[in-house]
């Protein structure tokens, strides 16, 4: 308990005005934010890339058939998506070239231009997936800038009382106050936001790596389907 109530930073925030006591919890609401989010991303992404290596080597094993398994509907990853998409869109172009094809004894292949309508939706659900992962991560790099403004506003607002206080005459005890709430703010400031930035690079280039593993599948998904279902042009002689 006497360590608890001789913490500066304990005693700073009861020492304050009613300013300092707001700026006191504006960092600790944005600590909390920062911390929460950190813990989140980190999680999913790791897990997305966990769940990335094992779906990536079961396809391995279905790689010269490339449609031949299912992927659950619940709780997919991000390359099971992608790889989702990319059956049900290549499924309905056979499909539809099975439909309208001359010869019904001859299987159903792929055109260039379905290749490429394929290689569009695969790219757009790429582009979806990344959007879904960098949700609310603009809120880390919020953090960075916001918490040592933030603290910053405390040191100066301290600085003022100190100075109010002193051309005052009063004691030394407050104007100790007013110089622990411009101290203890900047720390806090910077303390929030050391993690902040280190956890918003992390996440990026995390998600970065997803990115790049999601299109590295795509174009190995995409090798094997034109390998099987691609149409090839015979010149007659």
């Amino acid at each position: 308990m006497y360590i608890l109530a001789t913490h500066p930073f304990l005693d700073s925030f009861t020492e304050s005005d009613w300013l300092g006591k707001v700026i006191y919890l504006s960092l600790f609401a944005l600590s909390v934010i920062c911390w929460v989010l950190l813990i989140q991303k980190t999680w999913l992404t790791r897990t997305l890339h966990k769940q990335a290596e094992q779906f990536s080597s079961v396809f391995q094993k279905h790689k010269k058939n490339p449609l031949s398994f299912e992927v659950p509907s619940e709780g997919r990853s991000s390359l099971q998506r992608v790889y989702a998409i990319m059956k049900k869109q290549t499924l309905e172009l056979l499909n539809k070239n099975r439909h309208f094809s001359k010869d019904t004894t001859k299987p159903a292949t792929l055109s260039p231009t379905d290749i490429d309508f394929i290689d569009s939706h695969v790219t757009s659900s790429i582009v979806e997936e990344v959007h879904s992962m960098e949700k609310n991560l603009w809120v880390l790099s919020t953090i960075v800038t916001l918490a040592p403004f933030v603290g910053l506003l405390g040191t100066v607002w301290g600085i003022l009382v100190t100075f109010s206080d002193l051309q005052m005459g009063s004691q030394s005890q407050m104007v100790l106050g007013g110089l622990s709430l411009a101290l203890t703010t900047t720390v806090l400031g910077l303390i929030i936001a050391i993690p902040a930035l280190i956890g918003y690079n992390y996440l990026k280039n995390a998600i970065k790596g997803l990115q790049t593993d999601m299109e590295a599948f795509s174009g190995e998904v995409m090798a094997s389907l034109e390998l099987q279902y691609r149409q090839v042009d015979i010149k007659e002689e």
